[in-house]
């Protein structure tokens, strides 16, 4: 039988990757793009697209009932809080973790809370609940600094910035505050996390780990442009096998809850030390370039998420299906390359000074 799937947020670079890499796991998928948007919704690759109406709820029940959809993949932070909201109205067509998980993993001071109080490694962190408090929170974390002020909500690093001392954490929080309209009570001050950056993302059903891949960050999209020069957006990233990162992760996956079910994509960094920490999990969606990578494993993880949420046999379990020495490389306005590290110089000339 031929399965009709809804994928939220089409014609983004995350719905497109994940589409290009659901038709590579079977294509037999028939595919239907959402998005509120009209002109990103025209990028899309869908068989058939919708354009929402400001309603989203009742925007998606109807393309459910028109296309007779099995499945729906959001690709979006908002998207997954909103569907999660309303599950109850969507029944069997759902592969979310429960609402609490998903809550949690949304405000990152909460979740670095459970994480430390669970021994998972996290940052040291403090939230800001008055700017007059500024310089306590630098008192206590003093010895660490730069420390890393960022938002506790929100996706690519936002309101992220490394500041050195009070007075910077101060205008940087009031900028914000000001021009952006984010209460200072949005943003906390964490110890600084300067070693290599990790992402692991993984597929759990009913508490069982079934399928995780990791990946390292090397460069960032518009890194340059911001004061904490990075981003979780990557321009250059490559894959990894290292048990650590995926020992973190399951364990910060399993601190949850002990039935968890769905996708949960986990930031790492490593601190002065080499240990990695977890600085967020975001539960429920893939990253969004990652699935780029799906051709190299042994895996296709949006395929085997699709089968697992419409009770289908995957016939393996606690997969670590990473390989070593394959790039992703990411640029505007152009398809993600893949390469292993054998063919990076393959017809390329070198100039030689």
């Amino acid at each position: 039988m031929r399965r009709r799937i809804l994928v939220i947020g089409a014609g983004s670079g995350a719905s497109n990757n994940l589409i290009r890499s659901l038709r590579a796991g079977d294509p037999s998928f028939f595919i239907v793009g959402a998005h509120a948007d009209r002109f990103v919704l025209k990028k899309s690759s869908a068989d058939r697209k919708y354009l929402m109406g400001p309603a989203f709820i009742r925007s998606v029940r109807r393309i459910v009932e028109a296309e007779r959809i099995d499945l729906i993949i959001p690709t979006g932070d908002v998207d997954v809080e909103a569907l999660s909201e309303h599950r109850h109205r969507f029944p069997g067509r759902l592969f979310l973790p429960s609402r609490p998980i998903i809550r949690l993993c949304q405000d990152k001071y909460e979740l670095t809370m459970l994480l430390r109080a669970r021994s998972v490694p996290a940052p040291d962190t403090y939230p800001v609940s008055d700017l007059q408090r500024i310089e306590e929170l630098f008192g206590s974390l003093r010895w660490r600094v730069p420390l890393w002020c960022r938002a506790r909500t929100g996706t690519r690093s936002l309101g992220a910035a490394p500041v050195t001392n009070s007075e910077q954490a101060r205008g940087w929080i009031r900028y914000w505050e000001e021009l952006r309209g984010v209460p200072a009570t949005s943003f906390t001050l964490c110890e600084y996390l300067p070693g290599r950056d990790f992402l692991c993302q993984s597929l759990w059903h009913r508490g069982v780990l079934v399928l995780a891949n990791t990946f390292e960050r090397l460069s960032y999209f518009g890194g340059e442009n911001t004061p904490s020069g990075v981003s979780s957006l990557s321009s250059l990233a490559k894959t990894v096998v290292d048990h650590r990162i995926l020992d973190t992760c399951v364990a910060a996956v399993r601190a949850l809850g002990r039935s968890v079910s769905g996708a949960f994509s986990v930031d790492l960094k490593e601190d002065h030390d080499g240990v990695p920490r977890i600085t967020e999990i975001n539960a429920g969606r893939f990253f969004i370039g990652m699935t780029a990578f799906d051709h190299v494993g042994k895996h296709n993880m949006p395929h085997t998420y699709v089968k697992l949420a419409l009770g289908e046999e995957v016939g393996f379990r606690d997969e670590y299906d990473a390989v070593e020495d394959y790039y992703l490389v990411r640029d505007l306005d152009t398809l993600p390359g893949v390469f292993h590290a054998a063919e990076l110089f393959d017809d390329i000339r070198e100039v030689r000074a």
